[in-house]
């Protein structure tokens, strides 16, 4: 298997399905766009698309080929979009192929040659199956790229977040950093979960993002420290 050289990028994972990885991942895209970089993002997996002339379209493909510096073709940015919104094991069953992950570090493997940052947005959280065997972890570890989790900042998220990161470094990767996405604006208590997780995460604190109804990746980029990879 061919490894690629000092991989510049980053695997955005989050503690659960609906933290806000999509609008972290183009946040990121743009702020090294703003550092001077060209970046390209990808959805090796997605599900709950849409059928369309064009082929099955997601919304979170969209929204990361916009914050992209080039756009390259569909089939590198997302090798693998599903129509029901469910489990991307379950879904690739129902659609009767199975997610191939050589397949997917191939679309990788150009994106790579072709920006000199590739953010690679995974499907629900850490641990989510992918096929009969594997996992999004196997996917991370195969792209062996550094891990930058959202934490969506609600009652439960101190748990999420400390078994995640136990998860990432259980496979020998680097947890880059954490970014606080406050996806419940009542939250109790949110400084005090926002500093346990600080003492515990062991990784930078790349921003903390307040809840906003249509929020900007433009804007949350200015709030977010990029990681040192």
């Amino acid at each position: 298997m061919t490894l690629i050289p000092s991989p510049r990028g980053v695997f955005v994972t989050g503690t659960d399905t609906d933290v806000g990885k999509t609008l972290i991942s183009c946040a990121l895209l743009h702020a090294w766009r703003n550092a001077g970089k060209t970046a390209l993002g990808m959805k090796p997996v997605a599900a709950g698309c849409e059928q369309q002339a064009q082929g099955m379209v997601c919304g979170d493909v969209v929204a990361l080929r916009r914050a992209s510096s080039t756009q390259a073709p569909i089939e590198w940015v997302n090798p693998y979009a599903f129509a029901p919104p469910i489990a991307p094991h379950v879904a690739a069953e129902v659609a009767g192929v199975a997610i191939d992950l050589e397949r997917i570090r191939e679309a990788f493997l150009a994106l790579a040659g072709s920006a000199e940052i590739v953010v690679v947005e995974g499907a629900g959280g850490f641990k989510v199956p992918l096929n009969s065997n594997q996992d999004s972890a196997d996917l991370a570890r195969q792209l062996g790229l550094p891990i930058v989790l959202v934490v969506g900042m609600r009652l439960g998220c101190l748990n999420h977040a400390l078994l995640t990161a136990e998860a990432i470094r259980a496979q020998g990767l680097t947890l880059a950093g954490w970014v606080a996405n406050r996806i419940d604006p009542e939250m109790a208590y949110f400084g005090s979960n926002l500093d346990a997780l600080q003492q515990r995460l062991g990784a930078p604190l790349l921003g903390v993002v307040e809840h906003e109804a249509g929020p900007d990746p433009v804007r949350v980029a200015q709030r977010l420290n990029l990681p040192n990879i």
